[in-house]
């Protein structure tokens, strides 16, 4: 098969780049690279104003339209929200809508080269995967980040609650480190569905994000930590941008703690690692918890395209007799996708 970069470069129609954010930049300079020219930016009505996004007049979808007539639209930011998917569905109604997939914390792009370069490990994920659902996801979300087209994903959606209902299992008195806490959202989605809890460490690097989450959980009495979740213990670089735009790099150090070490006393029935693509890292500085305890985990599968086979295949060789499991909840693109172990 061919990718949508590939596709991209015989599209007879205009290309209409829609969203003008950090997605939409990383999307322009692959598109660049490949000598792919778009014709036009839009944006949602809220979000028009009278600017420009890389020397193209923001227009309404409205705008495009009288302007173009019809287009090849490529959709440019990440959205979970139930009004902006039903928008999206809406204009690809109208258009061809596309969604490129570039990763979330750089590195390659997953494109058939990509695919054919690692379709060795990506089978051997596959055929480790615990049922026919998670087999989906994953055939569905490779396909989706080929070729770009949004159906794979709506093919493969399930509900949080499926997940925590029919793989993790959690009961009332259970144990939480999540790593990646933001602003204490999972802390609170956790304690609604467990009740009692025997305790909750929550790990958070960005400082805005640790603010909220202390002022969301501030009633409850877990241990909440500023610090970044690594391989060893001691100080990482960091960038500090906002919430979530934060990322790993940049001139500022911030302390770093291991999974090993938040766990040298302690013993937790659930971790959750969101640790915008430094999962890798977290894993292996908590090698001895995972061998010894075999905590149930949630791992994120969408900040590197290599997410996809080195998180399974590095947890399977540590403690080989993980359930591995596969979901995605509704998102565009394939954000929200993760890997559960039990």
């Amino acid at each position: 098969m061919t990718d949508i970069w590939q596709n991209l470069k015989t599209e007879s129609k205009p290309i209409l780049l829609y969203g003008t954010g950090n997605g939409a930049d990383k999307i322009l300079a692959e598109l660049k690279k490949l000598g792919i020219k778009i014709s036009g930016v839009f944006a949602s009505d809220g979000f028009v104003r009278e600017r420009y996004y890389q020397g193209f007049k923001v227009m309404s979808l409205s705008e495009a339209e009288e302007v173009f007539g019809d287009f090849t639209v490529l959709f440019a930011f990440g959205s979970n929200r139930q009004e902006v998917i039903s928008n999206i569905k809406y204009i690809a109604s109208r258009h061809k809508l596309l969604a490129p997939e570039v990763p979330v914390c750089g590195g390659e792009i997953f494109n058939i080269g990509f695919a054919r370069q690692n379709a060795d490990k990506l089978f051997e994920v596959y055929n480790l995967l615990a049922d026919e659902l998670s087999k989906k996801v994953f055939k569905e979300t490779v396909l989706f980040k080929l070729d770009g087209n949004i159906e794979h994903l709506f093919a493969c959606e399930s509900e949080e609650e499926e997940a925590f209902s029919n793989i993790l299992k959690l009961e009332k008195g259970a144990s939480f480190l999540d790593l990646g806490a933001y602003n204490g959202d999972t802390v609170l989605d956790f304690i609604n569905r467990v009740g009692e809890f025997s305790h909750i460490t929550a790990v958070e690097p960005d400082k805005k994000s640790f603010f909220k989450l202390t002022r969301n959980t501030d009633r409850y009495p877990i241990t909440r930590i500023n610090a970044a979740v690594s391989d060893s213990c001691g100080s990482v670089p960091f960038c500090f941008k906002s919430s979530r735009g934060s990322v790993f790099g940049g001139d500022e150090l911030i302390p770093s703690v291991t999974i090993d070490s938040l766990c040298r006393d302690r013993h937790f029935d659930y971790i959750k690692f969101d640790v915008e693509g430094k999962e890798l890292d977290a894993i292996l500085g908590g090698e001895k918890t995972i061998k010894k305890d075999k905590p149930k985990m949630l791992i994120s599968a969408y900040h590197k395209s290599e997410d996809y086979f080195t998180i399974p295949l590095l947890v399977n060789k540590i403690r080989p007799d993980y359930k591995i499991y596969m979901r995605h909840y509704p998102y565009i693109p394939a954000w929200d996708t993760s890997f559960y172990f039990v």
